[in-house]
């Protein structure tokens, strides 16, 4: 029973703070009709934010690939030089 009522607060618990969350964007329009056109630059500029914070981890990934794709290519090397 305590299993039950502790899952029931849980599920009360999240759809009081999504209907939170839902009031709190709704009363952010002016026009509950009409739907509000996103402000261009701050979509480009949060738009660029995500990109700007994607390129930094894979322009070190491909750094490291590099390194590894000669570090093999060495180690072909010394294993070609060693085999008679």
């Amino acid at each position: 029973m305590k299993r039950r009522g502790y899952w029931l607060a849980m599920m009360v618990g999240a759809v009081m703070a999504g209907v939170v969350g839902c009031g709190q964007e709704a009363s952010k329009t002016s026009a509950p009709s009409a739907p509000a056109a996103p402000n261009k630059p701050a979509a480009e500029s949060t738009g660029q934010a995500i990109v700007d914070s994607m390129k930094t981890p894979l322009d070190k990934s491909r750094q490291v690939e590099g390194t590894l794709g000669k570090a093999a290519e060495k180690t072909a090397d010394t294993i070609k030089d060693a085999t008679p």
